[in-house]
């Protein structure tokens, strides 16, 4: 023990006397190593989940069987393995491009994406103090680095050179620009009743029990506010029922037609991550985030980690309710939700938080 407490103290020396640039150099290469691992478990859970919720709630038989031939791990079951060999699949999968793609762009579209996505991580508050960049602009930083995801997709279509790709891609880019707008009024509810666009600042006006959450703040108008940010979140996901970009009975796969192996996987890989980062940011301003729901019992230690992630996980399990539930809606219904429903109704929310805060 004392040789390795020297050999971590020499080596602690030794990356001190580094020049300031190559060791920020090195912290970035470091944490999106961390960011992108932690992207990569998460979807690989999402996707378990999204099965088995699935499975239960339509009676599915689906693939609840494939185990492993471990011994120690045969008997688990529920077809534990088969999500493991879905991405062992996606790796070794051959890389089709098409012969008229642009395929600098059509290899750029998806580590765009996947980028955008996991640049969003840096953010979120786990704990008190177990964030990787405590901004204090926070959530405005999450609400504009979300938006280099329509980038990515418009890059897909386009470059992929295929009808289907690029309409899928407009769709894409039309949904999520115009949900944008419900969603940003919703979170000005929040940054109007905590003054505050630091995300830790907005946990912290939380602490103190579930009667304590922003969602409950100036009822009704929080809880309306929860409702447009929740529903402009799906259509921002491409999640059922807004899932048009991807309407396989009309555009084959939206923007993602052309793509295969592990270029796919990573418009997978950001889909998912999406749906936690989404979790998180819905737990972290509307319930408490790392708070407990119980007031100051089991709030230190772990439990702050465990109480963002168990609320993070319970909207994604909505999120997974809602699309097999509920029917895919047609494009103009789509925009007329956003448009003439979530819109009037998010400036409803913010006028009547900013009366009741005035009163």
């Amino acid at each position: 023990m004392p040789v390795l407490n020297a050999n971590l103290t020499l080596q602690a020396a030794q990356f001190a006397n580094l020049p300031e640039t190559l060791q920020t150099i090195l912290f970035m290469v470091l944490g999106a190593a961390i960011f992108a691992g932690a992207a990569a478990v998460l979807a690989l859970v999402g996707v378990y989940l999204e099965r088995k919720i699935s499975a239960h709630m339509q009676d599915r038989v689906g693939p609840m069987e494939v185990n492993t031939e471990i011994p120690v791990l045969k008997n688990i079951g529920h077809g534990w393995a088969q999500t493991l060999a879905d991405a062992l699949k996606l790796l070794i999968k051959e890389d089709i491009v098409p012969a008229e793609a642009d395929k600098k762009l059509h290899l750029m579209a998806p580590f765009i994406v996947f980028a955008a996505t996991l640049a969003g991580f840096s953010v979120l508050p786990f704990g008190p103090g177990l964030v990787a960049s405590d901004l204090n602009v926070g959530l405005f930083y999450i609400i504009a680095i979300s938006s280099f995801v329509v980038i990515g997709i418009i890059l897909a279509g386009w470059s992929s050179n295929n009808k289907w790709s690029l309409l899928g891609a407009m769709r894409s880019a039309a949904q999520i620009v115009s949900f944008e707008i419900p969603a940003s009024l919703a979170l000005l509810v929040v940054i109007m009743a905590v003054g505050s666009l630091n995300l830790g600042d907005i946990v912290a006006a939380q602490a103190g029990g579930i009667h304590k959450w922003l969602i409950w703040w100036y009822p009704p108008f929080n809880i309306l506010a929860f409702f447009v940010f929740f529903v402009a979140s799906l259509a921002e996901l491409n999640r059922a029922p807004f899932d048009m970009p991807e309407a396989e009975s009309e555009i084959v796969a939206g923007f993602h037609t052309e793509y295969s192996g592990m270029k796919w996987a990573m418009f997978f890989l950001a889909e998912y991550a999406n749906m936690f980062l989404v979790g998180v940011i819905i737990a972290t301003l509307f319930l408490g985030g790392w708070t407990s729901p119980f007031g100051d019992f089991l709030n230190s230690g772990p439990f702050p980690v465990f109480w963002v992630t168990l609320k993070a996980f319970i909207v994604i399990f909505v999120q997974i309710w809602l699309r097999w539930t509920l029917p895919r809606v047609r494009v103009d219904q789509l925009m007329y939700t956003s448009w003439k429903v979530l819109t009037p109704f998010a400036f409803v929310a913010m006028v009547g938080a900013g009366i009741w805060m005035m009163l």
